[in-house]
């Protein structure tokens, strides 16, 4: 399904934050993880989650839910035997359950979206548990991946943290397991270290103990823990929100986002504190962000590692800003769902934007007097790419089109009904040779 975005200058209205794609796929890991039964409120609906959730459910998990929370049995450190896995297109359900997997005795997970997930390398972890004594056939570090494990070892473990901290957080969720202590450390740089201190949260909340050094670069895991049957509660997530507050700074607004806490360890956040330092009109209290928008933004620069799932939407307000911003130190994003820095801006550049690139940076010459518009837009099967390219579709001066924008449902399904109900005109529309219904 494509969206058609018209150009919409006033938003109004008042809508609750989904909750955190990040914590709900963490939160039923550690259910599952725990012997016993967990109860998660306010899970996240969403793509990302429900792969989760479906694979822990292979695994033996016993999975219940209502409107408000899932209640889960789980498994411990003996997850079912199962022959093979389906995480759809969720890198980081597929990296955490790689290492989940390796005490299984042969478990393959499929490629089913070989244009997506299908290119993305998982070679630092394969080489990782390889060392840990799993057997590992993959396809150049890539799926489809088959793990024959079992009896995975601790000790001394290291693990690259320059392309993804998703290989950290995978081995922080199987060390603790282990019958030996573990002590991990990162080599080269650690990516989204904000994102690690997540995982450290969770893991803490379900009662394993983990020692780590100040920098995140090594980590003492004594073996031998089990993981606390508990209740959690599922915060509201700054990622998505990031596109809708972005959208209410670059048009008249006066919108209102419920449930983002000012305190979170969600780097994502930081959006809030760009569009501050943009001159957004906003205030930020008990959980409440409120962006009073007058369309009037000025130039930022900001390190963008802190934040990496912001940094599109936080680009896309740079646009219409006055100035020139510079997103730094974003090398990370080349590889996510697409390439978020080439293929992003390339498609800003079609619909008006001024643009460059650099490996690790984005850089953004302002127009605030808008872009043209008018044109068709490949969204890259890219949730983030998706709603990004939304909000510079509301302040062109003609309508975009974005193919396959239906990919938003990764993180965020109600996205669009979302921008719809604060006085959005986007609707959706049929694809070329789209069979699929919304």
């Amino acid at each position: 399904m494509d969206v058609i975005v018209t150009p919409t200058p006033r938003l109004k209205g008042r809508i609750e934050a989904l909750s955190s794609k990040n914590y709900t796929t963490r939160y039923l890991l550690v259910a599952a993880l725990a012997e016993g039964t967990s109860t998660i409120y306010f899970p996240a609906h969403s793509e990302d989650s429900d792969a989760m959730r479906r694979c822990i459910r292979d695994l033996g998990a016993l999975v219940e839910e209502d409107d408000e929370k899932i209640v889960i049995t789980g498994f411990g450190r003996n997850p079912k035997p199962v022959e093979q896995l389906d995480v759809g297109n969720a890198g980081a359900v597929l990296r955490f359950l790689m290492a989940v997997a390796s005490l299984c005795p042969d478990v393959t997970f499929i490629n089913r979206y070989p244009d997506s997930l299908g290119k993305r390398p998982h070679d630092d972890l394969i080489e990782s548990l390889g060392k840990m004594g799993v057997t590992i056939e993959h396809n150049e570090g890539k799926l489809p991946i088959r793990i024959q494990g079992g009896q995975p070892r601790g000790g001394k473990i290291q693990v690259s943290g320059n392309i993804s901290s998703q290989f950290l957080s995978a081995l922080l969720f199987l060390t603790p397991l282990l019958d030996e202590d573990s002590e991990i450390e990162v080599l080269h740089d650690l990516k989204s270290k904000v994102v690690v201190g997540q995982t450290l949260e969770v893991l803490e909340q379900a009662g394993i103990v983990i020692h780590a050094d100040e920098d995140y670069m090594r980590f003492r895991v004594p073996g031998r823990q089990r993981y606390e049957a508990k209740t959690y509660y599922v915060q509201g997530d700054y990622p998505g929100s990031a596109a809708i507050l972005a959208a209410a700074a670059v048009t008249e607004s006066d919108v209102v986002v419920n449930r983002l806490l000012e305190r979170s360890k969600q780097g994502e956040r930081a959006v809030v504190d760009v569009l501050r330092m943009m001159e957004a009109p906003l205030t930020h209290e008990n959980g409440v962000v409120h962006v009073q928008g007058n369309g009037k933004l000025k130039a930022v620069e900001f390190d963008g590692d802190h934040a990496t799932d912001a940094v599109l939407a936080m680009v896309a307000a740079a646009v219409f800003a006055e100035g020139t911003s510079r997103f730094y130190n974003v090398e990370n994003l080349r590889y996510k769902e697409c390439d978020r820095i080439t293929d992003y801006l390339n498609e800003l550049r079609k619909a008006g934007a001024n643009v460059e690139e650099r490996q690790s940076e984005i850089i953004v010459h302002g127009r605030p007097e808008g872009v043209e518009g008018g044109v068709d837009i490949d969204a890259h099967y890219d949730h983030r790419v998706i709603m990004a390219l939304t909000v510079v579709g509301l302040r062109a001066k003609a309508p975009i089109r974005i193919h396959d924008a239906h990919h938003v449902a990764k993180s965020y399904p109600i996205y669009f009904d979302h921008l719809k109900a604060l006085g959005a005109n986007v609707e959706w529309v049929q694809g070329e040779g789209d069979s699929s219904s919304h």
